[in-house]
């Protein structure tokens, strides 16, 4: 198994200072510029250590929040990919519905990728609902919106007979021409997230990478439903390298500091939460049947998991103890992270990448110890679990 770090690069001093929502309506006048440029250099830094330790790397973007201060996964990757050595550069993702020039999307691509040498992957996905409002997008032409942009960028990314044109519904280009082209031919790995089965289908048709971020319930319906449409297209068994799983650590030589750590890291979804209502379901962002029965609850609310496996209401603010039982956190000694995440392994009949998120309130000395306990304690046993059965991309 590959496991990836992954931080949100968070201004988490605000957390405290802002009272009430802290994305689109938040002001940004208590963003201290010096404790701002120290936290993204020490966020930089953790992932050159994580570089040296083993792991691969995982980036993403977020617009008019202080749950995340990258803007743009290429400009963060465009560093990592000098300040690095091995590692493998996942954007997951470039949030294709804020974002109106595809053509400029895959410059990006090519240009990181060639600058790292051919370590890069990316996820072209969708972005959050609330962001829309940042773009000014139309919500109910999203899913036409965002295939076009993604099919325009796999061509613009593989095409190199000199320029083309495109004539879509949403794009219009005389010329696409993409100079450098991508160190890895005939393209970077391509990656899926979804927070719908229904999407399974569409990422193994695509030969794409699915990646179900912090949902259990989700990866127990989507696997299946990815391996039985990539077997139907593909004549063959899909590796575990095309599923990927999303989930947060705490890890400390003892229990107690381990869950301590997990309770820090959960305080990022707990920052996630505060979202005014007008801003988590756009109109038109939402198949119909979903839309009816969010509003049918009585409540406009994120994706987020809110009962126990056995069907207990969760409590009001993130618990590690919680959240280690829906099979989102795993926390503790490394002893207790890896059989929590082999326990979910098993019940998925595995995944072949771990996207290790950390962040929240940790301090560096914690995210460093906690990344160095995972690479020799952690690591090897997760590498073991996929021995013979993962097939690169």
């Amino acid at each position: 198994m590959q496991t990836w770090y992954f931080s949100e690069q968070s201004y988490h001093p605000a957390w405290e200072q802002v009272k009430g929502d802290i994305r689109i309506n938040t002001s940004s006048d208590v963003v201290d510029p010096a404790v701002a440029h120290q936290l993204l250099k020490r966020y930089m830094d953790e992932w050159v250590v994580a570089d040296e330790l083993g792991f691969d790397i995982m980036v993403n973007e977020h617009h008019a929040t202080h749950t995340c201060m990258s803007v743009s996964c290429m400009l963060t990757l465009s560093i990592l990919a000098n300040r690095t050595k091995k590692a493998r550069l996942l954007a997951l993702g470039v949030p294709l519905l804020n974002r109106y020039d595809p053509f400029r999307i895959a410059e990006e691509i090519a240009y990181v990728d060639m600058m790292s040498g051919g370590r890069l992957e990316v996820g072209l996905v969708k972005g959050t609902p609330f962001e829309l409002y940042v773009s000014n997008a139309n919500p109910s032409h999203s899913m036409g919106r965002y295939w076009e942009a993604h099919d325009l960028i796999e061509k613009a990314l593989t095409h190199q007979s000199g320029p083309f044109s495109w004539e879509g519904e949403n794009f219009h280009y005389r010329y696409v021409n993409v100079i450098p082209r991508c160190f890895q031919q005939p393209r970077p790995p391509m990656w899926l997230t979804t927070l719908s089965a229904s999407t399974a289908a569409e990422a193994a048709r695509r030969n794409m990478v699915l990646a179900i971020t912090a949902s259990a319930p989700t990866a127990r319906g989507a696997y299946p439903l990815y391996r039985q449409e990539y077997m139907k297209i593909f004549q063959k068994p899909a590796g575990l390298d095309k599923l990927a799983f999303l989930g947060y650590v705490g890890i400390a030589k003892d229990r107690a500091t381990g869950l301590a750590r997990g309770q820090k890291v959960l305080k990022f979804v707990e920052a996630t939460e505060r979202t005014s209502p007008n801003f988590i379901m756009p109109p038109g962002i939402m198949p119909p049947s979903g839309a009816a029965k969010m509003l049918k609850a009585g409540e406009v609310r994120s994706h987020r998991t809110r009962v126990l496996p056995d069907g207990t209401p969760m409590s009001s603010k993130p618990l590690v103890g919680e959240y280690i039982k829906n099979s989102v956190m795993f926390s503790g000694t490394p002893d207790d992270v890896f059989n929590q995440l082999k326990e979910f392994y098993d019940s998925v009949d595995g995944f072949g990448h771990f996207l290790m998120q950390m962040g929240g309130t940790l301090t560096s000395e914690e995210t460093v110890d906690s990344l160095e306990l995972f690479a020799r304690e952690v690591a090897p046993r997760l590498r073991e679990l996929t021995n013979g059965k993962f097939v690169t991309h």
